[in-house]
């Protein structure tokens, strides 16, 4: 069966597509990482020989190994040959505590830990804590040689017949806020991301430039479209501006899957215009918040299409904002992609009139099943419809235009009651920017005894800029309103940012320094 006989079915798994990739186009390159290449021939024997290894070891399908360790070939032929297996992976954060990665790799009960030897040192102090057995990926030590491993070449697996509601994936969410909890995703809704992604114009003849880690969603729903598609995936295992431009160049890369930040600092590279980035056909740019000014920049000097991905990891709705077509509603995250029913609900749980602010909660094909070994926090992500239609809580809030666009405003749990008063830092984080002296700005609430909560603000300096923070506090509140009003600015030399550019605000809250936080307690601008 080819493989557009295979993409039409109401389901397929990636192992079949890659399968018949090979047998159409066997010596085209799948991956391409420095200066190694792997054919698509190459990619679906190494797949044979992981999956065929696993089933010796005792895998069963449904069963989980966990991966911890830095982008590489070895990194993707894994993943891939569990998949083929029915195994499911667990790919894990090697920026995690490595006591988290102790209970990330107990929630998951991975069977097996495939790691490199930066990973291997991190976890030496709590190895004993992980009853997993460690692969070393790079044969560095600290595990079992993975060449040493693996079946001989020409090993081959006995077929499984994997089904829709399998695990595919446990993906773990950041854990800025606790432990880490583990989302199960189903084969089924990936094999949705590989139906939506043709709509983007992955294919055989696609090359994606991926420099985003391999254990994050974001990654994953641009690499697996381009492999199983038939597209070439070229990887870098730390994402540097100048070095991403020059392999875009070389490669003439028509996708790429970046964050917010990512796209910042590339538009900011004195170099950006003297690359031929022309074949770009399509950026994309999902996970966190993305300013309507810097897609303005993008569509401008930047060839190819822009969509912006709103959604979670956990499925339920998307929006998707097509910013090349759509650049009237740039400040939106888009509309509800089809088949997707997006909601806002209330406090109570109840639904809000069309223009009114609530929680963002979404239906669609692509769900998770829950939350490994987790059922109160699957509860908690859950929200039913009267009619008994289950939705996915987002945690964010916003507003639906009268064109159907969705405004997001904030985390529900960064929202800032202050003196009653519901303030969105992202509003003032906008106004902030603003301002020539700020390269970024990030907004938090703390206790306050007068007003209950306060914000705070936390700004990046512009390459030059000599204001002092009382200067921009001042600026800002005359530009806002009487409720919205910064109590205190502190000046930093970088915001503390997630792997794929979250901005962890919980870290800014901690890290608070004492100054700012008693300017703002005796601050005596008034709500």
């Amino acid at each position: 069966m080819s493989p557009e006989q295979l993409i039409e079915r109401p389901f397929a798994t990636y192992a079949e597509l890659i399968r018949e990739q090979a047998r159409r186009r066997p010596g085209h390159p799948a991956l391409i990482q420095d200066a190694r290449t792997v054919s698509f021939a190459a990619l679906d024997a190494m797949m044979d020989r992981v999956a065929a290894t696993l089933q010796r070891d005792g895998l069963r399908p449904t069963e989980t190994v966990a991966i911890c360790a830095g982008t590489s070939l070895e990194y993707a032929a894994v993943f891939l040959g569990a998949l083929r297996a029915g195994v499911a992976v667990a790919p894990l954060a090697p920026s995690s505590t490595p006591q988290s990665l102790v209970d990330m790799a107990a929630n998951a009960e991975a069977r097996l830990l495939f790691v490199d030897a930066a990973t291997a040192r991190q976890l030496a102090a709590v190895r004993s804590g992980i009853t997993a057995r460690f692969i070393a990926l790079d044969d560095a030590g600290g595990g079992e040689a993975f060449s040493t491993w693996l079946a001989a070449a020409g090993a081959v697996p006995a077929a499984v017949k994997i089904r829709p509601e399998w695990p595919f994936n446990v993906i773990y969410s950041s854990g800025t806020t606790g432990t880490p909890k583990g989302i199960v995703q189903p084969h089924g809704m990936r094999w949705e991301h590989v139906q939506r992604a043709r709509l983007q114009g992955y294919g055989p003849d696609a090359v994606t430039l991926i420099a985003t880690p391999l254990y994050s969603n974001t990654t994953l729903v641009s690499f697996f479209p381009t492999v199983t598609l038939g597209g070439t995936v070229v990887l870098m295992a730390k994402f540097d501006a100048a070095a991403y431009l020059a392999l875009a160049q070389k490669h003439r890369a028509t996708h790429t899957m970046l964050v917010p930040v990512q796209y910042q600092r590339l538009m900011a590279h004195p170099g950006f215009d003297r690359f031929d980035l022309s074949g770009f056909r399509m950026k994309l740019c999902t996970s966190a918040p993305f300013a309507a000014a810097l897609k303005a920049d993008i569509l401008k000097r930047w060839p190819g299409g822009l969509v912006e991905y709103y959604g979670m990891t956990e499925g339920g709705g998307t929006c998707i904002l097509t910013a090349h077509e759509q650049a009237d509603k740039l400040a939106t995250v888009g509309k509800p992609a089809e088949g997707h029913d997006m909601r806002l609900i209330d406090e109570a749980g109840r639904e809000v009139a069309r223009g009114a602010i609530g929680e963002v909660v979404g239906h669609s094909p692509a769900m998770m099943l829950g939350y490994h070994r987790q059922p109160e926090q699957t509860r908690e992500a859950e929200w039913y419809a009267p009619d008994g239609k289950r939705f996915i809580r987002t945690g964010d809030v916003g507003r639906f235009d009268a064109d159907g666009f969705l405004t997001l405003m904030d985390r529900k749990k960064d929202m800032v009651i202050s003196g009653g008063f519901n303030v969105y830092p992202s509003d003032l984080e906008a106004v902030l920017i603003q301002h020539p002296a700020v390269a970024e700005a990030a907004v938090v609430g703390i206790a306050s005894e007068r007003w209950g909560e306060t914000p705070v603000a936390f700004v990046v300096l512009a390459v030059g800029a000599g204001h002092t923070a009382d200067q921009l506090r001042e600026w800002a509140n005359e530009r806002l309103g009487k409720t919205q009003r910064i109590a205190a600015v502190q000046i930093v030399d970088s915001l503390p940012r997630s792997a794929i550019g979250k901005v962890l605000k919980r870290e800014l809250r901690d890290n608070l320094h004492p100054a700012a936080s008693g300017s703002a307690q005796s601050r005596k601008d008034s709500p």
